[in-house]
């Protein structure tokens, strides 16, 4: 009898990557690429389409990068599996893109083995993190769950930035911004900007302008 596939969604903005990941997967008898996307939006598009088991998401992406990507699909689909599979692995952008939904990450780096543990592990719901990864977010308890691209919204609001003017300063809808805005009131426990700024100061996610 033939093992069940998971089915598996490929965004990468490199085709290159993309092709040998699909190569390499395909080898084994129960994973299979049903469908690649070059950029977040694409995926978006995508995932409702083909539904994917588990989608493999690089962070750095032309238009919406792959936290706010991850974001997106978890609320078309709060059971959403997303392994981020990136380059870089910068503390603060590994646990935005946990924060955000993701189940995994693992660097592009890593021995074919490990990759395909990561797969099965985050297909079946599971947290997948390097140890070395794993200890050093601890370690640093990082706090609030605050999403980069939130980061980049606070530090506008501090400045004053009208929700339109924001949306006009980082390329994205002001209905996008007043979603972000909203998810940061809720975990910074505040109910206007005032308080926002000043709580999001007193925790150091942004600093004091001159």
């Amino acid at each position: 009898m033939l093992p069940t596939k998971i089915r598996i969604m490929l965004v990468d903005d490199h085709f290159v990557v993309r092709s040998g990941l699909e190569a390499s997967l395909e080898l084994e008898d129960d994973l299979q690429v049903v469908a690649q996307a070059e950029t977040g939006e694409c995926a978006v598009a995508l995932f409702e389409k083909h539904q994917p088991r588990l989608v493999m998401m690089d962070l750095q992406l032309p238009g919406i990068n792959g936290i706010e990507a991850t974001a997106l699909l978890r609320e078309i689909d709060p059971t959403a599996r997303i392994l981020i599979f990136s380059t870089f692995a910068r503390d603060e952008e590994i646990q935005a893109a946990l924060d955000a939904g993701a189940l995994g990450y693992l660097q592009k780096s890593a021995r074919r083995e490990d990759l395909i543990t990561a797969i099965h592990s985050v297909s079946d719901g599971k947290t997948y993190l390097p140890q070395g990864i794993a200890e050093r977010l601890a370690k640093h308890n990082l706090s609030p769950s605050i999403t980069v691209r939130e980061r980049e919204i606070l530090g506008l609001v501090a400045r004053g930035r009208a929700n339109k003017e924001i949306a006009g300063d980082l390329g994205i809808a002001e209905d996008t911004v007043k979603r972000h805005i909203s998810h940061i009131f809720r975990k910074l426990e505040v109910s206007d900007r005032a308080q926002a700024t000043a709580e999001a100061i007193r925790r150091g996610i942004v600093k004091l302008i001159d």
